[in-house]
Formats: C-alpha cells, structure tokens, sequence
C-alpha cells in the first residue's frame, strides 16, 4: 500500500477526533495478527525441510529398484537363448528325415502317374486308330489331367516324348473327326444307319481337343453347306434384285430339312446361328456386287421389295436368335406422334410435350458390354442390318420418290384447304397441318421399316425441307399491304387491309404454326430414339422451330397492322373535327366510337380463337402503336381551342377505357394487369400534352416541362401553333422556353408507329443550369393538377357543370377523367 493509500485508510478509520479513542485496541489486534502470521509461516518452514529430506530417500530407493529389474531382465533373455539352441539341436535330425519323407512321397506319386499317363497314352493311340470316339474322348479328358501334373517336368526326355506322341495323336484324331465329316450331307447318313451316332460321338472328341478344333469344324462344315448356295444364286438367271426373296427361302428350306441331322451337334455350338451368320455375310457381298454393276438407276418397287423381304429375314432371325424387341419399340415410338395431339388444343400439346422432354433429361443410354461372346446366340450380335446396310448407298431414288410425294401432297392439301374450323371444333387448327404431319407420320413408318441408318436421316430432311415449304404456303396466306403506283398515290402503300375472315384466317395462321412448332420438335425427338445412334446428333428441328416461330410473329403482326389500317379512317375524322370552334363539350366524339366500334367486332373473335400467351402479344403490339398514334395525332390537328382541348380531353379518356376493356371483350383477364399499366402510361402522355395545351399562356412553358419532361422544342412550338398564338408571341415564348431548357435536344415528332427513346441523362453542368426549373417543379404541377380540375378558366366551369348533371352515370367517361 503506498503512502496516499495508507493516509486514506486511516482518515476513513477515524474520520473524526473523538474515534482516535480506538487507536489502542485496534493497534492491539494489528499486533495480534502480526504474531499469528508469523507463526504460520515457521510452521510452514518447518515442514517444507521435512519434506524435502523424505523425497530424496523415495528417489533413492526407485532407482535401486529399477536396477534390480534390468539384471533379472538380461538374466532372463540369456537362458532363452540357451533354451532356443538346446532345441534347435534336438530337432535338427527330424528336419532331415521329415524332408526325405516328402521327398519320397512326391517321387512315388509322380512315378505312379507317370504309369498311368504312359498306359492312357498307348490305350488312346489304340482307340484313336480304330475311331473309338466316344472312349477316345473320355480317355482324352482323364490324359489332359495327367499330363498337367508334369508341366514342371517338361523338359525331361521321357515327359518330352510322351507330350509329342500325345500330340500327334491327337492331330490323328482331328484328321479321322474331318474325314467322318466330310461324308455329312452326301447322302451316306441315309445308307449308314450308324453315321449320325458315330459323328455325334465325335463331336465328344472335338470338345475334349482345343476349342480351335470346334471353331475350324464349325466353320468348313457351314462353308461346306453354304458352297451350293453360292454356286445356284451366283449364276446369271438368279443373281437379280428381284429374287431376292429366293434366297432367304433356301436357307430356310435347307434349315428346316437338316434340323434332325444336325441335332448331332451339341446345342452348346449353335451351329444354326453361325451357318445363318455365315449366310449373312455371302448374301451382302453378292447384293453389293448386283447393285454396284446396275447399267442404270434401280426400280423403286424392285428395290423396295428387296429391301423390305431383307428387312423381314433380318427380324425373323433376330427373333429366333435373340434381340427382336427394337421393331416394336419404334412403332410405339412413331404412334406416339399422331396420338400426342389428337383432339388436343395447341397449349395442352405444348405442356404434354414439355413435361415428356423434361422427363427425358434424366434417362441414360445403356453401356454396351465389349466382352461378350459373339458365337452365342442373344450375346451381341446384331442381325439388324447385317445384309440391309448393302442397300443404303443406292435408296436415293426411295428419298427423292418420297420428297416428290410429299411435295404433291403438301399442293393438294393447300389446295383443298377451305382456311376455315368446322363448327365445334376444339383445336382452331387448319386441317391442313394436321393431315400434313399423318402424311409424314405414314412415311417416316415406312421408312423405319426399311432402314435406320443414313436413308432415314436422309428422309428427316425432306421433312425438314416439307415443312418449311409448308410455312411459306401459310406466309403467302397472310394479307398483304398495297404496293405499286396506285397505292402510292393514295397513300395505302404498305398498308394492309383485313376484313373479319382475314382475321380469322390469321388467327387460325398462328395456331398451326404453333401446332407444327411443337409437333415438328415431337417428331424430330421419335426419329432421334428410331435413328442409329451414331447418326442422332443430326437430328435437329430447331430451324424449322424458328421457321415457324417466326412465321407466328409476323401474323400477328399482320394483325396489328390490319387493326391500324382499320383506324386509319377514325384518325382522320378526329383531325377533321373543327376543334377550334367548338362551342361546347358534349359526349365523346363520333371518331371514338368508331374505334370502339372497330374493336368490339374484331377482339371478341380473337380472343376466342387465339391463346392467352398470343392474345396477350397482340394486345400489347396494338397498346404500343395506338398509343403513340393517338398521341401523334393531336399534333396533326389545326388549332385546339380551350374548350375543344376539354373535348378531346373527354375522347382521350373514353379510348383510355375502351383500351383497357379489350381483354374483357376477349375474354382472357389472366394477364390484363401488365396490359393495363402500359395502356394507362401510354395515353397518360396524351391526357399530359392536352392539359399543357388548357394552361394558360403565361405558364404554358412550365406546365410542359413538369407534364412532358421528355418534350422536344418542335412539339412544344407546334403546341402554340395549336394554342392559336402568333408568330411573334410564339417566338417571345421560345425564347424564354430555350433559356430555360439548355439541355433538351430538338429532334422531329415521333410517328405515330415509333415508341418513344428512352430520356438521356443530363450532365453535372446542366443539371446545374436548370437547377431553378426543378425547385419550381412541384408547384408548377399543383397548378397543372388545379387546372385539370377546372378552377382556371371560365370554360372550365361550363365543362364541370355537364360533369354534375352526368353525375348518376358511374361508369361513363366524366366520372374517371381527372382521376388518374
């Protein structure tokens, strides 16, 4: 405790003189503890040396102890090395005499099998000259096991020999097993009631021999058999593309006539599969050279019908040896393509087939096993194509008879196309689409029944090329807009007209276009699981997807275009009204019920026949063109006075609500929101420029620049033309508008079709410029606001009493006009 510490502890313990009387009794007890203190500590000195002794002594006797340990260890591991060599004495002359027990064991068995293959050796050469087969095979079976427990002897002279004496018998059981051969299929089976057991009995012997024995057997025996068949059909009468089918019935006949004599031979062999593999093989390379040596183009029919008998041998085989499912599968495959959209609308086809390709995504293709045995039936060997192939090079004639009629079909049912639905019909899809895919769906049938190789993938671009033919058709269907000479002097040049069929007739456009988009992308899915795989990476529909995709575009495009030519008329009559002599505001103009006329009989036909996804692309192609029109519109009046600019006020809000009831009129609601923001932000700039044109001239400039911020210089000085000002007054305001607006550019008017660019930002030093205009902004539009409302002008006033007297009307057009 230092000093300032110790001076605070005592003035806390006697703060006052009368507590110094406790100075004595609290030293008394300071000392007290003092002296206890003390003594604890000597005791704790004390026995800290006492302890310090005894552990010396503890260490002491551990390390006494640990010693004793290490000797008794060494102790130890000497007399287990002594014991380790007494043993190791003792047991050295057993060691001996247990390998001279072994020793001998072994020679005496190897002597007595050395007997024994010596005697199987001298009794096999006495069966294999006299053609015992079926004792040779067995003793040939008990010789290979003896001779395999001399392998380590081989180059002894004894065990030398006995292998070449084996060896050459064997090589004279191979020749005799030949020879009896040989006589199969001569007749002599007929003569020697005992021949088919005696070459049974052989093939035992040609099982015992090496496997190579029964390969080479095999095979003279079916080159043997097929050596006729290559003489009969390699001569001149027979080796024609037409008696293609006498061949595959030989092999059948000659099949069928043997199978009791050739069930001499194991089933194990197969010989049936590899004499039909072997006949295979001759037939491709004789039809290869028939067809390379045509002097000219091959008949169809002829080649069709040689295809087709060789496609139908190839399955028979397959089915008899295995691997005979694919046919069917393809069928499933190729059905399915008809079956997806029958009776279906355009949107159900497009989400079935949605969920089918995204169900497929997870499916992978089975790995092919290299290790299998060809020779066995059902192993891997592919019968599909094995004389077929031969045939792929030369059906370009089949691709280009298949195009033609394609070709011929797609003109006749274009033709015959009444571009019309039936009554209470579900599908709004021209019959022609439909009945075109049926055409290709029997063709690509055919087709699959014949090949799957190039030829197909061959075919798949005729379709490619069909039906892109097919979009062009209904491109050329579209209505046309006017062009030459006389459409340019009347102003129709590029204009299209469409009466109610021609709509119709668009609408039913877009949903077969729509219904060949997602059905040519169904049929290029069956053909890529029919095709080879090697060849299903060239199965791609995408750009006749986007032929078509494209094609939906541009007639619904046409449609909008067909809608604007009908308002062409209604725009006119609006700039024809004498809006600067109006005397006063009444209901809405003559003009704007032509456009509600004009829709009311055009929408509920469309929305009838197009989908929600189409019907909403329209509607949102004609927001954006009428909007803009309208607003470009007003500027093409002559002069607006205040009361006609409350007129077309009124009118404006009356085509905003017509707008925005069209999905109503349609009947398709499910996406009208988006809709209606983009109708009431596109003839809300309307509403904007006639209240610019309502204020009064003093304020006419801030007013459009806190309405039409985006406004170039030409429309606000076309807005004091249709204000009616002067030339001097006009360019006393632009002056005084410039000024003010450095930074706007001065671009034309926007035609009627064109959106509007987006606004450009303003830099540092012209945001500082008009630093002024926009600390005005808001009370400039609560003068703009008060005077849409009517506490201005005196014309005002007459407009809100027709508003008062219509007032029991909720849903007309004064109600809603300044509500926005």
């Amino acid at each position: 405790m230092d000093k300032s510490s110790a001076l605070e502890y005592i003035n806390q313990m006697f703060p006052t003189e009368a507590s110094l009387s406790g100075v004595e009794p609290l030293m008394q007890k300071i000392h007290s503890e003092i002296r206890r203190v003390d003594a604890g500590i000597l005791a704790a000195v004390r026995q800290q040396s006492n302890s310090r002794t005894k552990a010396k002594e503890d260490l002491a006797a551990a390390t006494h102890a640990v010693e004793e340990l290490m000797y008794k260890i060494r102790e130890i591991k000497s007399k287990a090395e002594q014991s380790e060599t007494m043993v190791q004495e003792i047991c050295r002359d057993i060691k001996k005499l247990d390998f001279a027990k072994k020793h001998i064991t072994t020679t005496i068995t190897a002597l007595h099998r050395l007997t024994m293959l010596v005697s199987a050796v001298e009794q096999l050469q006495v069966m294999a000259s006299k053609r015992q087969y079926k004792e040779a095979a067995a003793q040939l079976e008990a010789v290979n096991q003896l001779c395999s427990h001399f392998e380590a002897y081989r180059d002894i002279p004894k065990i030398t020999e006995l292998r070449e004496k084996f060896k050459n018998i064997k090589q004279l059981l191979k020749s005799h097993v030949f020879s009896d051969f040989s006589s199969l299929g001569t007749g002599k089976e007929t003569e020697e009631a005992n021949l088919l057991q005696h070459l049974s009995d052989a093939c035992l012997v040609v099982d015992a021999l090496e496997p190579s024995v029964r390969e080479e057997l095999v095979n003279n025996f079916c080159s043997r058999e097929l050596t006729s068949y290559e003489q009969i059909f390699e001569g001149a009468e027979l080796a024609k593309l037409d008696k293609t089918e006498r061949r595959y019935a030989w092999i059948k006949r000659r099949i069928r006539t043997n199978e009791d004599t050739w069930k001499i031979f194991p089933p194990s062999w197969h010989v049936p599969y590899r004499l039909c593999i072997q006949f295979c093989k001759k037939t491709r390379k004789q039809l290869e050279v028939i067809l390379d040596y045509l002097k000219e183009k091959p008949d169809v029919g002829t080649l069709l019908m040689a295809l087709q008998r060789t496609r139908e041998f190839e399955d028979e085989l397959a089915e008899k040896f295995g691997g005979g499912t694919r046919s069917r599968e393809i069928g499933n495959e190729i059905e399915e393509i008809g079956k997806e959209n029958n009776g279906q609308s355009v949107s159900d086809i497009r989400k079935k087939y949605e969920k089918k390709f995204a169900a497929n995504q997870g499916s992978v293709p089975e790995e092919k096993d290299g290790n299998k045995d060809l020779s066995v039936p059902g192993a891997g060997f592919n019968f599909h194509g094995i004389i077929s192939s031969c045939f792929e090079p030369h059906l370009i004639v089949y691709i280009e008879l298949e195009q033609k009629t394609l070709m011929e079909n797609l003109e006749k049912l274009v033709q015959e196309e009444t571009w019309d639905i039936e009554e209470g019909g579900q599908n709004n899809v021209l019959t022609s689409s439909m009945q075109l895919f049926l055409i290709i769906k029997r063709s690509l049938k055919r087709c699959s029944n014949l090949t799957k190789n190039q030829t197909l993938l061959n075919l798949f671009k005729v379709f490619e090329r069909v039906l892109k033919a097919y979009a062009a058709k209904l491109k050329a269907r579209l209505p046309k807009g006017g062009m030459g000479i006389v459409a340019a002097a009347t102003g129709m040049d590029g204009q299209i007209k469409t009466s109610d069929r021609d709509e119709r007739v668009i609408c039913l456009i877009v949903n077969s276009a729509e219904y060949c988009q997602i059905t040519s992308g169904e049929l290029a899915e069956s053909v890529s699981k029919i095709i080879d795989h090697q060849l299903a990476t060239g199965v791609d529909m995408s750009a006749v997807e986007e032929e078509f995709s494209g094609l939906i575009t541009e007639a619904l495009m046409t449609l909008v275009h067909g809608l604007e030519t009908k308002f062409d008329a209604e725009m006119a009559a609006m700039t024809r009204v004498p809006w600067a002599t109006l005397e006063s505001v009444g209901d809405q103009s003559e003009y704007v019920n032509g456009i509600n006329m004009i829709l009311s009989s055009s929408i509920p036909a469309l929305g009838r026949l197009l989908s929600p996804i189409h019907f909403q692309y329209f509607l949102d192609k004609l927001a954006s063109s009428l909007g803009p029109r309208f607003f470009a519109n007003i500027f093409k009046c002559k002069q607006i006075s205040e009361t006609g600019a409350q007129q077309m006020l009124l009118d404006t809000q009356a085509v905003k609500t017509i707008l925005l009831e069209v999905p109503s009129l349609g009947r398709q609601t499910s996406s009208a929101a988006s809709y209606s923001k983009f109708v009431s932000r596109e003839m809300s700039k309307a509403e904007a420029l006639l209240k610019v044109i309502l204020s009064p001239v003093d304020s006419v400039a801030d007013t459009y620049r806190a309405l039409l911020p985006e406004g170039t210089p030409m429309e606000f000085q076309r807005i004091l033309e249709l204000k009616g000002l002067k030339k001097a007054d006009q360019q006393t305001i632009l002056d005084d508008f410039n000024k003010h607006s450095p930074a706007i550019a001065q671009p034309s008017i926007a035609p009627a079709a064109a959106p509007a660019a987006p606004p450009v930002p303003a830099s540092p030093a012209i945001a500082n410029s008009t630093a002024g205009f926009i600390a005005s902004r808001e009370d400039v539009l609560a003068r703009a606001a008060a005077l849409g409302r009517g506490a201005a002008t005196t014309g005002f006033k007459r407009f809100l009493a027709l508003t008062e007297a219509a007032k029991d009307r909720k849903d007309g057009p004064f109600r809603k006009l300044f509500n926005a």
